[in-house]
This record gives structure tokens, sequence and C-alpha cells, in this order.
């Protein structure tokens, strides 16, 4: 297919990056190419975008640690970069309206594009994020690409999708918007059976056009969860995180018992607001 024919698409990770391992960045890798093998779709760009502390999710530690070792694990990429919006946001965000937001941006132009100059994007892009706090003004609009204004997708694990029957976690409105106005681009890891959750999910089955099933053949089990219990056990982390993630870990002494009782017993954000909401509605019926 002709290149200027091509969607041009930007994937979106989402999640806590807690912290973030070589099979966070193998995601972006796996999921480009199985877009370009389409002939359909031109990747250009790959963002992280860890949540913020208010997602109060067990262990999980300052964000400004967790976008550090993005930013550090990122250094060498010249596609895949750290976006701060999310992790700057008092109150948790959701995920369809992270989305929204990146979406929004492409479409005004101030996203840049880092293709077109990837030997001046990069220092561009690695502002560290307390510069970013200060920086909310849009940058220099781009000059408008004649195939249109590049799509974002959602780029996850099986684990994320099956996590849409977890009740109270998604509000069905806004697994609706992201698979049918975004769509999805899934790992599937191994043992997980994808295709028969979205089989028994009436709304994925509805968009499953809009979701695309990446088998990830040469298999990877890391997990920010093993890398942390690792950790605390005193094992090597080596060759499971990028060296200067590890580096920084060892530097600030992060993750540890203390750590990992962070926000214990305390309800993950998005349970917490949908199951008000849920009341709230259901006493007003």
């Amino acid at each position: 297919m002709d290149s200027s024919k091509k969607t041009e698409v930007v994937l979106l990770a989402c999640g806590s990056f807690n912290p973030i391992t070589n099979m966070h960045l193998r995601l972006f890798e796996l999921a480009k190419d199985y877009m370009h093998a389409t002939g359909k779709y031109s990747v250009i760009k790959g963002i992280i975008s860890p949540v913020g502390d208010a997602y109060k999710k067990k262990g999980l530690i300052p964000a400004h640690h967790r976008i550090i070792m993005a930013e550090l694990a990122t250094k060498n990429s010249h596609w895949v970069e750290v976006d701060t919006w999310e992790s700057l946001q008092k109150e948790w965000v959701e995920t369809v309206k992270v989305l929204r937001h990146h979406q929004e941006k492409l479409a005004t132009g101030s996203c840049s594009y880092p293709q077109s100059s990837p030997a001046l994007e990069k220092p561009g892009r690695k502002r560290k994020w307390a510069d970013q706090k200060q920086d909310s003004s849009p940058q220099k609009p781009q000059e408008p690409k004649p195939t249109g204004v590049p799509k974002v997708k959602l780029l996850c694990g099986a684990d994320l999708l099956e996590s849409f029957s977890v009740p109270n976690l998604w509000k069905m409105e806004d697994i609706t918007q992201i698979v049918a106005n975004f769509g999805l681009i899934c790992i599937t890891r191994a043992g997980s059976d994808a295709q028969k959750f979205i089989y028994e999910s009436d709304v994925l089955w509805r968009h499953q056009s809009n979701i695309h099933l990446v088998n990830e053949w040469i298999t990877n089990d890391i997990s920010s969860t093993k890398i942390r219990r690792a950790i605390r056990r005193g094992q090597s982390i080596r060759y499971l995180v990028p060296d200067l993630v590890q580096e920084y870990i060892e530097k600030h002494e992060l993750y540890n018992a203390e750590s990992e009782g962070r926000n214990a017993g305390v309800t993950l954000a998005p349970l917490q607001r949908n199951a008000a909401e849920a009341k709230h509605n259901h006493s007003t019926l």
C-alpha cells in the first residue's frame, strides 16, 4: 500500500510502570511490527503515560520516581517517549480521558513527530517532569499531514483486556468509547485466551474489528510485581529492566517492604469512584 494512504497511529500505554521493565518496552516493538505488517498502518510514535499517585494502588511509589525511570528507559528510543500529563493530575484520570487528551493534542497539531527530526526531538522531550509542570502552553503547531490526523490507540496486555470484567473497575460507557473511538492493540501472554474473552463480551465482540490481538511468540513473563519482589529479597534484576533503571532504583533505594505497604487497605481510585456513582444512580432511580 502507498505510504501516503496508510493510517498513521500513535500507540499509548497507560499503567503504573512500577517500575518500568524491558517487557513494557517490548510491547511497543511487538505492536509496531504487527501494525506495519498489516500494510494498513504507520506507527509514528509511542507514548508511555504513568498513572498518577491518586490511583492509590498498593505498593505504588511516587510518580516522580516512576516518570524518571520511564524517561531513563526510553533514553535511547527514537520513537517512544514519556508523557507526564496524566501523572500531574491531582485526581485519578480515566483511561478514556487520557486517550482523548492525546487525540486532541494531535488534532491541534501540538504533538511533534519524532521521525521528522529524531536528533532534535529527543532532548526536547527529555525535559524533566518538574519542568513540564510549568509548561502547559502548546508547542508550535506542525504543518498538517496529508494523511490526516494520526489515530491514538491503546496499547495493552491481555491482563488489561480481561480487567474489563472486574466489577466497578471500568465504566461500560468508557469501555465502549475506548474500543469504538480509539481501538486496542493487545499483546497476548502465554495462558491468556483473549479471543475467548472478546467472544464473551457483547461490546468487545461488536467492535472486534478495532481490537488487534498480537501473539507474543517470543514469550516474556517479566512483570513489575516480580521485579519488586526480587528487589525486596535482594535478588538481581539485571537484564529484566534497563541498566539505567536498575541504577536509579539502587541509588534511591526504591522498593522495599515499607514501599510495598503504601496504600494498603485503601480502595483503588476507580473502584471507589465507580462504586460511588453506581450507588448514587441506584438511589436516584
